[in-house]
C-alpha cells in the first residue's frame, strides 16, 4: 500500500492487510427454511400491516352506514330515507325486467318508497377497515409510531 497516493482500501489491497473475522459458531439453520436463508429477528417474521375488511350496509341516498338490521319500518338516521325499499335491495338492477333480478309479477312503481317485498335483502358492500382505534394516552400513541 505504500506505493499508492491515498490510503483507501480497495481492490488492490492484499488479504494479508485485512483483519481476520473471528470464527465463532454459526447458528443452526432453521428447519423448513430455504438454503441460504437468514433469520433476521429472534421473534420471527413481523406481521404484515394489511387492513381488515368489513361488510356494511349503506344508505343509497346519503351513504351513511346503517348499523342496525333493516326492518319494514326502518329509516336512515341521517337523511330519513326508507330503508326497506327497492333502491336499498341487493336484487335491484335498473337493467333487468321490472328493475329487479328476482322473478316478480308486478312492477313496483316507486323504487325509493317503502314496500313489503318478500325477497328484500339489504345491499351490503365489502370495504376496507381503514379506521384505527382511538388512543387516550398521548405517550402510548407516540411510542406506537416507532414500533417495528
Amino acid at each position: 500500500m505504500s506505493d499508492r497516493k491515498y490510503r483507501i482500501r480497495g481492490y488492490q489491497d492484499d488479504d494479508r492487510d485485512r483483519p481476520q473475522k473471528p470464527a465463532g459458531p454459526r447458528p443452526a439453520p432453521e428447519p423448513g427454511a430455504p438454503a441460504g436463508a437468514r433469520r433476521i429477528s429472534q421473534d420471527g417474521p413481523r406481521n404484515i400491516n394489511m387492513p381488515g375488511f368489513r361488510q356494511v350496509v349503506r344508505c343509497s341516498r346519503c351513504g351513511a352506514v346503517i348499523e342496525e338490521s333493516v326492518g319494514l319500518e326502518s329509516r336512515c338516521q341521517r337523511c330519513g330515507t326508507e330503508l326497506h325499499a327497492c333502491s336499498q335491495c341487493a336484487s335491484f338492477d335498473p337493467g333487468s325486467r321490472f328493475e329487479c333480478m328476482q322473478p316478480i309479477t308486478v312492477r313496483v312503481s316507486s323504487k325509493g318508497a317503502k314496500n313489503s317485498c318478500s325477497s328484500f335483502e339489504p345491499r351490503t358492500t365489502v370495504e376496507r377497515e381503514t379506521t384505527t382505534p382511538r388512543v387516550d394516552d398521548a405517550r402510548k400513541a407516540f411510542d406506537d409510531l416507532f414500533k417495528f
